[in-house]
C-alpha cells in the first residue's frame, strides 16, 4: 500500500511529561483510508497520551504524526474540519435541549450536516426536545457521537464510544461505525470492551509500557495462542482417563484442554467419548480470543513489577 493511502501515520512517536517520564516510547503504526483501527492498552500503557498526539492536542517530544498528510498540531486548521472526535465525556450544557446543543455545535462546524440527520443517525431523533440533563448515560454517549459526526468527518476518533449503552445500543453503534467505514471514513477506536475491538476492528494494536506489544488483524493477534475446550465429565470418570495427548487440566469433574490443534483435539476427544458412550456436559470449544491475548499482556505487566 502506498504512503498516500494511509490517513493516519505515527512514526517513532514519543511523549514525555514533567520529571522525565516517557509515556509514549517510539510508537509507529499506520491506518489506511476506510479502515477501523483499534488502539488498546493496559492501564497506564500510554494509549490516551498517544491518541491526544494523533488528535493534535499536544506536540510529540519526538517522532512524527500525520493525519491526512498534515501535522495535526502545527497544521490544525487544515486537519480539524476533516476530523471528528468523540471524547469520553462531551461536557455539554445541561439545560440545553438535544437540538439546541446540536445547533450550537453545528455553528462551530464547517460544512455541518443537518442537525436532524445527525440525531437520527444515532437514534436520538425522538429525544430532540429533551434537555441534556434528562438524558440517560447511554443517550449522552449517543449525543457525543452525533456531535462527532456533524462535520461528515474523513477521520473519526472514538474514545470508549459505547460506555453506558445497553446491549441493543452497543450493537446499533457498531452497525453505524461499520456503515461509516464502508463509505470511506477512517476510524480510530479505543475501548475497554475487547469484544467490541474484536468485532469491529480491521486491525488493532495493544500497547504496554508506552510501546506497541503486538499488532495485526484480530486473527493474527490471537493466532499464536492456544484454543480451549471445556466440559464436565460424567460421574465416575476422571481426567486421568482422557488420552494423554490432550494434556487436560481438571478441577474435579470440570476439565479444560488447551491446544494449538483445535480440530484434531476435538476429533480425538469426541471419538474417545463416543467409544465409551459418554456425555460431556457443559461442552464449549473456541479459538483463542482477543481477551485472552490482552490478559496475557496484562499478566506479564504484573509479573514484571
Amino acid at each position: 500500500m502506498s504512503s498516500d493511502q494511509y490517513v493516519i501515520t505515527a512514526d517513532d512517536l514519543r511523549r514525555s511529561y514533567a520529571g522525565g517520564f516517557e509515556a509514549v516510547s517510539g510508537v509507529s503504526f499506520s491506518v489506511a483510508r476506510g479502515e477501523i483501527f483499534a488502539l488498546l492498552g493496559t492501564n497506564g500503557a500510554g494509549k490516551t497520551s498517544t491518541v491526544e498526539l494523533l488528535e493534535g492536542l499536544a506536540a510529540p517530544a519526538a517522532g512524527t504524526v500525520r493525519i491526512l498528510g498534515h501535522d495535526p498540531y502545527r497544521e490544525r486548521a487544515a486537519v480539524r474540519p476533516r476530523m471528528g472526535v468523540m471524547l469520553q465525556e462531551g461536557g455539554f450544557p445541561s439545560d440545553l435541549t438535544v437540538t439546541e446543543t446540536a445547533v450550537m455545535w453545528a455553528r462551530c462546524t464547517s460544512g455541518a450536516r443537518p442537525v436532524g440527520e445527525a440525531l437520527d443517525l444515532v437514534g436520538l431523533g425522538g429525544r430532540a426536545s429533551v434537555r441534556v440533563k434528562q438524558l440517560s448515560g447511554g443517550e449522552r454517549r449517543r449525543l457525543d457521537l452525533a456531535m462527532a459526526l456533524l462535520g461528515r468527518p474523513e477521520v473519526l476518533f472514538l474514545d470508549e464510544p459505547t460506555t453506558g449503552l445497553d446491549a441493543e445500543g452497543r450493537r446499533d453503534t457498531w452497525d453505524l461505525v461499520r456503515a461509516l467505514r464502508d463509505t470511506g471514513t477512517t476510524v480510530l477506536l479505543t475501548t475497554h470492551y475487547l469484544e467490541e475491538a474484536e468485532t469491529l476492528a480491521d486491525r488493532l494494536a495493544i500497547m504496554h509500557g508506552g510501546r506497541i506489544v503486538t499488532a495485526g488483524t484480530p486473527a493474527e493477534v490471537t493466532a499464536d495462542r492456544p484454543a480451549r475446550i471445556r466440559f464436565t465429565l460424567p460421574d465416575g470418570v476422571t481426567a486421568a482417563q482422557l488420552p494423554l495427548s490432550l494434556m487436560a487440566a481438571a478441577d474435579g469433574r470440570r476439565v479444560e484442554i488447551r491446544t494449538q490443534r483445535l480440530q484434531e483435539s476435538l476429533g480425538e476427544l469426541l471419538r474417545w467419548a463416543g467409544e465409551r458412550n459418554l456425555l460431556l456436559e457443559a461442552f464449549d470449544a473456541r479459538s483463542a480470543s482477543l481477551e485472552e491475548a490482552f490478559l496475557e499482556i496484562a499478566q506479564a505487566e504484573v509479573a514484571s513489577v
